[in-house]
């Protein structure tokens, strides 16, 4: 599944298609047919298809972080200091569970692990920390920074080429 999109059979009008729900995930099967000159049913099934495909992944409103109350974006580097694979399992589950983690990934470098966490403020992010981050097995060094401005956020990613 993990290059479905470039080797499985989709086309140029796959590829509008996810253009177009990237966009406008709310858009009516109708609306986008009459965009791509394309039958309602037709649209349907290639919709139907990504999503069985995995390329489609799910549909979701994209909240404005501010605007629901969070004003602190953080990044947050975490050494381990001991490399397990139980460990990392642990961190896994235990951050899954954590509403304020919007992202989290493995890194390769200095830093174990990055987390891109909100907080509502700067006493909020502290109590997450102390409260979810310091009590985890392994922690080595925890590291934050905070975003003072956001020059570009999308969920959108290149089709094609």
């Amino acid at each position: 599944m993990k290059h479905a999109l470039r080797h499985g059979g989709f086309d140029q009008l796959d590829h509008v298609i996810l253009e177009e729900l990237q966009a406008n995930g709310r858009i009516s099967v109708a609306d986008l047919a009459r965009k791509i000159f394309l039958s309602q049913p037709a649209v349907h099934n290639r919709i139907k298809r990504l999503e069985r495909a995995g390329i489609i992944r799910c549909y979701a409103a994209i909240l404005d972080r501010q605007a629901a109350g969070y004003d602190l974006l953080a990044f947050i580097r975490v050494s381990i200091g001991e490399h397990t694979r139980d460990l990392f399992e642990c961190w896994s589950e235990r951050v899954a569970g954590l509403p304020e983690v919007l992202e989290c990934y493995r890194t390769a470098g200095s830093y174990d692990l990055l987390l891109k966490v909100t907080a509502r403020d700067s006493a909020d992010l502290d109590r997450f920390i102390a409260a979810h981050l310091m009590t985890l097995p392994g922690v080595a060094r925890i590291e934050t920074s905070l975003a003072l401005n956001e020059m570009k956020s999308t969920t959108a990613i290149r089709i094609g080429e």
